[in-house]
């Protein structure tokens, strides 16, 4: 209903963290080149900070791609759900080992260093990004504070880049924390942020970027704090509201409709401030329009 309302191609708020999805707002701009800092001084630490929901996790393939485009050998592993026995192997199958070097009866770990060697003899920098690094098992923080305190020259040319909400980037190892060149903040949108986002996800699905009124992209970003994934969340129930009630475009009272669905116990007075009083305080239940 919703994709046959406004004869959009795809749902525009559909949750994937594709680069293709991916709207640099100020704080990912700020965070992506202060990476590319990091790989031009030869750093070996960056620790990524943000509370769930701000795109942590969005951000990652993004890095990669921008760090690959200056040269680097990019290698991203998640930590969360993992064990200690697996973490290093996984970390290994997604670095691009030729087949003899993958066979070699070697230690996990000497495979690594080898590999970390041969880059830093190429004078190539081999990026590992590692997030979710507050829910890894010890034996990976260990191994990854191994990695940025070790005074070997094999590890000249390595950025271990780790994410982290900011309770979670309080208990990594003291040698990560501290070896972290630069701790970088991965903070919400700002109203200008969540209405070039809004516009950009609509045009990519051929939808009309002024779908949202100036006054709906106010309140959105109110009820959301900015919050990238939450954005998202409410954008998709605001839109699917419209459709069903037949709207030309998605107005305020639908946002707060949306949100009520979204946060049924939250009251929007404790969302910055917003007014309790609604414009229409009914709740429609969205989620099956999207067929």
């Amino acid at each position: 209903m919703v994709l046959d309302r406004w004869q959009f191609t795809a749902p525009p708020f559909g949750g994937g963290s594709e680069p293709a999805t991916f709207h640099p707002g100020a704080p990912q701009d700020e965070a992506l080149a202060r990476l590319e800092w990091l790989v031009e001084q030869g750093q070996r630490c960056a620790l990524v900070v943000g509370a769930e929901g701000c795109g942590k996790s969005h951000l990652c393939p993004v890095a990669a791609r921008r760090l690959g485009g200056m040269g680097c050998e990019v290698a991203i592993l998640s930590l969360r759900g993992i064990s200690d026995d697996d973490w290093l192997a996984l970390l290994l199958a997604r670095l691009p080992l030729d087949p003899p070097a993958r066979d070699e009866p070697l230690r996990l770990w000497q495979k690594l260093e080898d590999r970390l060697r041969e880059n830093t003899l190429l004078e190539r920098t081999t990026a590992l990004v590692f997030d979710d690094a507050d829910h890894a098992p010890q034996g990976a923080l260990d191994g990854l504070a191994r990695i940025v305190s070790a005074a070997e020259p094999l590890y000249a040319r390595t950025l271990v880049v780790v994410t982290a909400t900011p309770a979670g980037a309080e208990r990594l190892p003291s040698g990560l924390r501290q070896r972290a060149a630069v701790r970088i903040e991965l903070g919400p949108w700002d109203e200008e942020d969540v209405a070039a986002y809004l516009a950009g996800a609509l045009r990519r699905v051929g939808g009309s970027p002024q779908l949202f009124s100036p006054q709906a992209v106010a309140t959105l970003a109110r009820f959301s704090d900015g919050v990238p994934g939450t954005v998202q969340q409410l954008a998709r129930l605001a839109v699917a509201a419209a459709a069903g009630d037949g709207l030309e475009n998605v107005d305020a009272a639908t946002v707060e409709r949306a949100w009520r669905d979204l946060r049924p116990r939250m009251s929007p007075a404790s969302v910055n401030g917003a007014s309790d009083q609604l414009v229409n305080p009914q709740v429609r239940v969205v989620r099956r329009l999207w067929g």
